[in-house]
């Protein structure tokens, strides 16, 4: 689907910062919101997008799939929403789930989930329950601003730690470093891995696509200062964007290498849902030049659609392209003696603590 209207385009001052250049409504909805001139030609004044953060206290916080494509069967997810704007986030068709636009309000109508750590704790004791690791950052990050005054990935990451369970980080945030004392010491137990996601080098091109998070060379300190206190990084050169950041493959693996990240991994460019047209508005906007490249080699991968969530392709796609970037893939992480797994991390070491009023054990 070509995207060619700039009816609907929200101004460029009142989203400025944000990745987004549209706010449609969900696909869910029954009325879709446009904004029209309604001839009166009154000077009228219209306020940026601003971020808001709501609370949800939940009843559940552990989430389960059976995705062959996924390393993981369990994550939690502390946010709803993501302050850091990425136009290409596969997670934003979750907001229409709320009511809201998957477009700038995925990235300014936030929800924060404070009883997370309570809910974590009590799920982890129940007798039924089987230790796997957890994933944290796998639908929005869990270190995007908001995180910096709510704290709830933090207190989460305590409770993990008072029961020594496993758990697999993605994020794209620095804020992680703030919460180095509790990694370092479950690294140092085999209970923790952090993966860096590094999408391009160039401070342009990050910009645009991710306006809300970190620069490049913020995120490679980032990697250096976690791998200094023992914490094992991933450098995750996702997603490959075609036309634009692939030329940059192995200079991310390498920069990731050079800055300590002992694993390494890629996946293609997603577009599922509303994402598609969304990341075309994008295109327009910012490299009308290239979009028909990138949108075409997308679909080459894809069986002519610009995605398709056929498990064991969606994450990579298919074709000759696809071939040629794992290949490449291949061959720097050989070059750079980057490991593709990393070492499974520690499941016998869970004990959840004793509450207030447990009878204390004789042995």
């Amino acid at each position: 689907m070509e995207i060619c209207s700039q009816q609907h385009l929200i101004e460029k001052q009142r989203r400025k910062g944000r990745g987004a250049v549209s706010n449609a409504s969900g696909r869910f909805e029954r009325i879709a919101r446009i904004d029209s001139d309604d001839g009166w030609d009154i000077p009228e004044d219209r306020s940026n997008f601003r971020t808001y953060v709501r609370e949800e206290m939940a009843r559940s916080i552990i989430s389960y799939n059976r995705s062959p494509d996924l390393p993981f069967d369990r994550s939690i997810n502390p946010y709803r929403g993501c302050e850091h704007g990425c136009i290409y986030c596969f997670a934003r068709p979750s907001h229409a789930y709320l009511g809201l636009s998957p477009g700038l309000d995925f990235e300014t109508q936030l929800i924060a989930k404070p009883n997370a750590p309570d809910v974590l704790a009590r799920e982890l004791r129940r007798k039924s329950y089987k230790v796997a690791p957890i994933a944290i950052g796998t639908n929005t990050d869990p270190y995007q601003p908001v995180e910096k005054e709510r704290e709830v990935t933090r207190a989460c990451l305590k409770v993990l730690q008072a029961f020594r369970h496993p758990v697999a980080i993605v994020t794209k945030g620095t804020l992680i470093e703030r919460d180095i004392d509790i990694l370092a010491p479950m690294a140092a137990e085999g209970l923790v891995r952090v993966g860096i996601s590094v999408t391009s080098l160039d401070p342009k091109l990050a910009r645009a696509m991710e306006p809300r998070v970190p620069p490049p060379v913020r995120k490679l300190q980032t990697i250096e200062r976690l791998s200094q206190a023992g914490i094992p990084v991933r450098i995750m050169a996702s997603p490959v964007v075609p036309g634009l950041s692939d030329p940059e493959l192995e200079q991310i693996l390498e920069a990731g290498k050079n800055a300590g990240a002992q694993t390494a991994s890629w996946i293609m460019l997603r577009l599922p849902r509303e994402v598609s047209p969304m990341f075309q508005e994008w295109l327009d906007v910012h490299y009308p030049d290239r979009k028909t490249r990138v949108m075409a080699r997308l679909r080459e991968m894809h069986d002519g659609q610009d995605y398709d969530a056929q498990w064991h392709h969606r994450m990579r796609g298919k074709g000759v392209y696809a071939e040629l970037i794992a290949q490449r893939f291949k061959r720097a992480c050989r070059a750079l003696s980057l490991a593709e797994h990393a070492p499974r991390l520690r499941t016998d070491l869970f004990k959840p603590p004793s509450m207030k009023g447990d009878q204390m054990s004789l042995f």
